[in-house]
């Protein structure tokens, strides 16, 4: 539920002008959230928003685009570095990592909240990710792919 909440914060704040908390909890009920200000203020700072200028005295909240390319870097160093194969059977994205870390890159895989992409399982070298259809596993297969090339 909360990495759902994130993703629609973000694409809320991506695509509205949003000034205030209270705006923010009232467009999140648009999407069928009841949050209190305490939800949506932990959610500000775990997805590291911030204020940037949107006219005269006033603010709007942001995605920080530093924050948001050095999760992408960091990603793509965790995969380089420690996935030796990935693969795909029906809708089951299967990633072999060197051992010990498949944890970690699960965690990492999960953090980038990609839509085509339901959960993952880590053990110590093998993760299991689930997809939301064979297509759609095909898409995770070649990012997965690309990032760890």
């Amino acid at each position: 539920m909360k990495n759902k909440r994130h993703r629609i914060i973000r694409e809320i704040v991506e695509n509205e002008n949003i000034e205030t908390q209270l705006q923010l909890t009232q467009e999140l009920k648009k999407y069928g959230f009841d949050v209190t200000q305490a939800t949506i203020s932990r959610d500000i700072k775990e997805l590291g928003l911030i204020k940037v200028v949107s006219g005269e005295n006033t603010f709007r909240y942001s995605l920080p685009t530093a924050v948001m390319m050095n999760n992408i870097d960091r990603s793509r160093r965790m995969f380089r570095d420690n996935v030796l194969k990935v693969n795909v059977s029906e809708s089951i994205v299967l990633v072999k990592t060197l051992p010990g870390m498949a944890q970690a890159v699960a965690a990492c895989l999960d953090s980038m909240n990609w839509p085509s992409l339901l959960g993952s399982v880590a053990g110590d070298d093998t993760i299991f990710a689930l997809a939301g259809s064979r297509q759609k596993a095909q898409e995770v297969l070649k990012k997965l792919q690309d990032y760890v090339e």
